[in-house]
């Protein structure tokens, strides 16, 4: 008995018709993924240090405010002024993300995550933005106890994040100028201005240094990888010993008149 062709033609165009509707769904979907998944992913990523918080749009195309946060289970959070705004444009091998926060640059942030062997690579276009030392609160200890208020201004040079599972490598160049540092922890406002220099490669160092101001700060360090192994010292200049003494004794291990900070 042979198969009516009509009944077969009718079959096979509704088969098409299903696995058309089901595809179109699938794009749709992808282009109107709202901003929350956008906002769940990152805050899993970072387990909860970086918030999205009340996001509109899509995950392409959206806004929200940013807070950075001590953790899932910390309770120290800080948000910045004014809204982000995104743009994320896929291309082939990764995307392009282009980031607007008129609080903290005057031209937008762009970088290229990119498919590397092993890993993940982020290259951040030369340019510069400045952030409240405020937010530093966030991120929990020691920062909570501190309080840190001024102004950190970040330039980057080539500058490149590789992500091969656990390890984290760097590339190029980024400098912190942390600008009119004060803190909770003592009266003197603003305790001085600083330097923060990281120079990738297989081993990238830090080097940081007093441009001015009456705590004296200074030390180098490496990354691996995985650690951060840093030495450095704090001191007061001259006549101000007292208004530094208490902060002294909480950012490292005193040595008569200087605190010695280790990290790693």
């Amino acid at each position: 008995m042979q198969a009516d062709p009509l009944l077969t033609t009718s079959r096979t165009g509704w088969r098409w018709a299903v696995l058309g509707g089901l595809l179109g769904a699938l794009i749709a979907l992808a282009i109107f993924a709202p901003a929350r998944w956008l906002a769940s992913a990152l805050d899993s990523a970072t387990e909860g240090r970086l918030r999205l918080v009340n996001p509109r749009g899509t995950v392409w195309n959206g806004s929200s405010s940013v807070i950075f946060a001590s953790g899932a289970t910390g309770n120290t959070s800080i948000a910045l002024p004014g809204n982000l705004q995104w743009e994320l444009r896929p291309r082939w091998g990764g995307a392009v993300a282009i980031l607007h926060l008129p609080c903290c640059a005057q031209q937008p942030l762009r970088v290229d995550m990119r498919r590397a062997a092993g890993g993940t690579e982020l290259w951040w276009q030369d340019g510069r933005s400045r952030w409240p030392a405020a937010m530093l609160t966030g991120f929990g200890a020691p920062w909570n106890t501190l309080k840190p208020e001024g102004s950190l201004d970040i330039a980057t040079q080539g500058f490149a994040m590789r992500f091969e599972g656990p390890m984290l490598r760097f590339a190029g160049r980024a400098a912190l100028e942390a600008t009119d540092i004060s803190s909770s922890l003592s009266t003197l406002r603003p305790m001085g201005s600083y330097r923060l220099t990281l120079d990738g490669g297989a081993n990238s160092s830090f080097l940081l240094t007093t441009r001015e101001g009456s705590l004296q700060l200074s030390g180098s360090g490496r990354w691996d990888g995985t650690a951060l192994r840093f030495n450095g010292e704090a001191s007061a200049a001259p006549g101000r010993e007292d208004a530094l003494s208490n902060l002294l004794n909480i950012i490292g291990r005193r040595d008569g008149a200087r605190s010695l900070i280790t990290l790693g």
